[in-house]
């Protein structure tokens, strides 16, 4: 599995140095993969000004941990921070952009970068922690991605997507709250590039410094923090997967890890 997660996100590396932007023959010939420094997987998280851009801190740790507990994926926990011009950006396969409060507007040289990061294959999940789908947070978050793809809209995730079955089967995005019954995306051909939460996924997963969850998950407590991790796993293993992710090559590695009977 990890020589297909691998060969997966190196395909897209492959497609990055294809392209003629300037940014990106800047950005990665001479720069390495997450893969290729370490061999193992990491998420960078979003740093942008007027906001909160960490209101879970450890969350993301705590993710990885899960996945590299629950899968076969060997992850990096030192999580990066990345601003929306840096040429890091192109060195990760998912990033996450999450907030709590409204935020200023990015500068057009970011925007372009973001969309050039998406166009080549990035994933970016989006992750509101502010209790409301119409809270100050995700109108910023609108207003931004009408600059990224201004042609585009976000549009309902249906439920039988991929992103729902990668690798646990689940039927809805969960977090700390359950507000919203779908993700919004926005799709590059038939890849959902953007994904919005407004459940606060990082909520759920987010322990203290004593290793106690910081927040209660309402209304469906343990059971919903339980999907909440779930969903967590499967953007991973979406963002990983991009080349195949739709075929049935995963299918009988799904049904192993859950010590399902494969013929």
């Amino acid at each position: 599995m990890e020589t297909l997660l691998q060969d997966s996100w190196m395909n897209r590396r492959t497609f990055f140095q294809s392209l003629s932007l300037g940014l990106l023959a800047a950005a990665l010939p001479g720069a390495a993969m997450a893969f290729d420094r370490q061999h193992r997987v990491t998420i960078a998280r979003l740093s942008y000004t007027g906001g909160n851009d960490n209101p879970r801190p450890g969350a993301i740790r705590r993710l990885l941990l899960e996945v590299d507990k629950r899968t076969s994926i060997e992850v990096d926990t030192d999580i990066q921070t990345v601003s929306p011009r840096r040429e890091e950006l192109f060195e990760f396969p998912m990033v996450i952009w999450t907030g709590d409060r409204g935020f200023d507007p990015l500068s057009d040289e970011a925007i372009e970068d973001l969309r050039t990061y998406l166009l080549a294959g990035g994933f970016l999940f989006i992750d509101s922690a502010e209790g409301l789908t119409d809270g100050p947070f995700m109108e910023s978050i609108r207003r931004e991605i009408q600059r990224i793809f201004p042609r585009r809209d976000l549009v309902t995730l249906p439920r039988d997507h991929t992103v729902h079955q990668t690798f646990y089967l689940i039927d809805r995005p969960a977090g700390r709250i359950d507000i919203s019954a779908n993700f919004q995306a926005v799709f590059e051909d038939n890849r959902a590039a953007i994904l919005v939460n407004a459940n606060d996924l990082l909520g759920a997963l987010a322990r203290d410094t004593f290793g106690q969850w910081e927040f209660d998950v309402v209304p469906g407590g343990e059971r919903q923090r339980e999907m909440a991790f779930r969903l967590a796993i499967n953007l991973v293993m979406y963002a990983l997967t991009v080349d195949y992710k739709a075929d049935q090559v995963h299918i009988p590695f799904i049904l192993r890890r859950r010590r399902w009977r494969v013929e």
